[in-house]
């Protein structure tokens, strides 16, 4: 049983793993088993370039990222599960209990976290009644999301990234993995805010 599962391997899914790793010496989060379904063969980044995002070298790539983040995570927070090479079909149950299921395994989590783009493709059995036409995006592109209030689409279940209705910015999908992980680090804290931060003091 995950006590969260993010699923999803570009930038909202890794930067929400990220933060939720890093709080692992905190008391509330230092018994929390967090794992990450790390598909990432339809991300975005595969084709991406960038010279504008904050805090990233001029040139580089989208899929240097995604290669990247994938050992960042491995190296820096190996108590972070993840699971490579499978694909989500289903979802079913609800808060606290879910069981997912992909295309190998299924697994039991109370919370899950989902991060996987705003493609029409969209084919999760049990989120379909949440799916409406993505509001921060041209109507020709056929974008879709979840509808959700705060990236909340339901009790125990998250939508983060483009899927949540961001633009398609590594910067605001980054902040939106992150900021979810910190709702969700709250939690864990009993309701008390909270947030995860290093610090060279």
């Amino acid at each position: 049983m995950f006590d969260v599962l993010i699923i999803g391997g570009g930038v909202s899914g890794m930067s929400c793993a990220l933060v939720l790793g890093s709080a692992k010496n905190k008391s509330f989060a230092s018994d929390k088993k967090i794992g990450i379904l790390t598909h990432q063969k339809n991300s975005a980044l595969q084709e991406a370039l960038f010279n504008n995002a904050y805090g990233i070298a001029p040139g580089k790539l989208g899929s240097e990222l995604l290669t990247e983040s994938i050992q960042h995570l491995s190296t820096i927070y190996p108590h972070v599960l993840q699971i490579p090479n499978e694909k989500v079909f289903k979802i079913e149950g609800e808060y606290p209990h879910f069981k997912v299921s992909t295309n190998k395994n299924s697994y039991t989590t109370k919370t899950i976290v989902i991060g996987i783009g705003s493609a029409n493709t969209f084919a999760i059995e049990g989120l379909m009644q949440f799916v409406e036409s993505h509001q921060k995006s041209l109507p020709e592109k056929q974008r879709i999301q979840l509808q959700n209030k705060d990236h909340k689409v339901t009790e125990g279940i998250y939508a983060i990234g483009t899927l949540a209705g961001w633009r398609s910015q590594l910067a605001i999908a980054s902040g939106s993995g992150a900021a979810v992980a910190t709702d969700i680090l709250t939690l864990w804290n009993g309701g008390v805010q909270t947030h995860a931060h290093d610090s060279i003091r």
